[in-house]
């Protein structure tokens, strides 16, 4: 059995159930070579005084040396853990989210089960999507994978642990079919009554943005009558709802052309007006400044762009490119028009990321009035003791 032993004080942050452990905190670990060296072993940790506080994965190579799987000292990590945790998740997820058959089932430390990421497409029929993004749940891997299976009754399972955190984990890059059919180009799923084409194989995450659910409603719900601007608009996630909420236009912008094409099927395959819907492929920024010359104005515009912060030493380059994109937002926004506009980079708080967009306003000369402030959906949870979960933050704005 691998012992991690803290050193003085650095309990503290485990008594208040935080799940990571990093290596400034580890006095000793001991345990044979084989566990030392191999990623993903169980460990217990105790304080400097030998009390128990956690077992938890080992990952030798990664800057947080060990994620916590429990707390509780009687409760052993096998497999039985794995079903019983995978049930609960699943059990959570059938009475909280409902209007689509895109939901996220497994999420990371909220669940039990650090590092692990699991999305269902298109439910029995279709497909369960995984990222193993730590050394703790690659090990556990087939026992994660047949209890998924048993639990949800779809026999289709396809591996895309293919994010960058996985080589920070020392841990290969891996993408391919773990069970039952691998999916097609593109699989169908409803959300809100609309129809969405996803590339589970080499869409980004892991296919959808499923975490902008109840955000692309509450875009649905305010875009009767308006011209629409969606920026990073990716396969047209948020114009897909603009248009099924009657917008009188939608333009769409991003700079990758396969996901645009992706973004004109679907407009076709809900039937929607094609007239409506204006694509653009381009860079985001350039293409606000020519419409800011060409005296363009919207009266609702989504901003969701990529990551901006991948780590907190990238939040100063990275709130600069967020009060840009804003300011100009607000400068083409037209009186008592709305602006939804958001951050998935985890290194930017909720706080920040509001002062930047106020710093925006200010800069533009507007009064903003934030009606509410937006989030990823119940299937993306956030546990107290976690903060570090909550990734999307997002505002909804009047502009006076």
């Amino acid at each position: 059995m691998l012992t991690i032993t803290l050193k003085p004080g650095k309990e503290k942050s485990l008594l208040r159930r935080h799940p990571w452990i990093f290596p400034t905190a580890i006095e000793r670990i001991e345990g044979k070579p084989e566990e030392k060296n191999k990623p993903g072993t169980t460990a217990v940790v105790q304080s400097a005084s030998g009390q128990f506080l956690a077992r938890a994965a080992y990952s030798p190579k990664s800057q947080i040396r060990a994620r916590v799987w429990s707390f509780n000292e009687n409760e052993p990590i096998d497999h039985a853990l794995i079903k019983r945790r995978i049930k609960k998740a699943i059990a959570y997820r059938m009475a909280m989210v409902k209007g689509s058959d895109a939901i996220r089932l497994i999420f990371g430390e909220a669940d039990g089960f650090p590092g692990l990421v699991v999305d269902w497409y298109a439910g029995k029929q279709g497909h369960l999507v995984c990222q193993f993004q730590s050394a703790g749940v690659d090990a556990w891997k087939v026992p994660i994978v047949q209890a998924l299976i048993a639990e949800t009754g779809c026999p289709n399972v396809y591996e895309r642990s293919d994010a960058s955190v996985r080589e920070r984990e020392g841990l290969p890059l891996i993408i391919g079919t773990l069970a039952g059919n691998e999916p097609g180009d593109e699989t169908p799923v409803t959300e809100n009554g609309v129809r969405y084409a996803v590339d589970i194989k080499t869409g980004h995450k892991t296919g959808f943005y499923v975490d902008q659910r109840d955000n692309r409603r509450l875009v649905m719900e305010h875009a009767a009558g308006r011209d629409v601007l969606n920026c990073f608009c990716y396969t047209g996630g948020f114009s897909l709802a603009a248009l099924k909420g009657d917008a009188r236009s939608v333009i769409s912008i991003d700079s990758s052309g396969e996901a645009l094409a992706i973004g004109k099927r679907n407009v076709q395959l809900n039937g929607f007006d094609p007239a409506k819907a204006e694509w653009q492929d381009a860079d985001v920024f350039k293409a606000l400044r020519a419409f800011r010359e060409q005296g363009k104005s919207f009266d609702l515009i989504v901003l969701d762009p990529p990551k901006f912060a991948s780590s907190p030493d990238h939040v100063d380059r990275a709130a600069r490119a967020y009060k840009d994109i804003n300011l100009l937002g607000f400068q083409l926004l037209r009186e008592g028009g709305l602006l939804f506009t958001y951050s998935c980079s985890g290194a930017i708080s909720a706080d920040l990321f509001q002062k930047i967009v106020a710093g925006a306003a200010n800069d533009a000369k507007v009064d903003a009035r934030i009606l509410k402030r937006l989030s990823a959906g119940a299937d993306h949870p956030m546990t107290t003791s976690f903060p570090e979960g909550e990734y999307l933050k997002g505002l909804m704005l009047h502009k006076a």
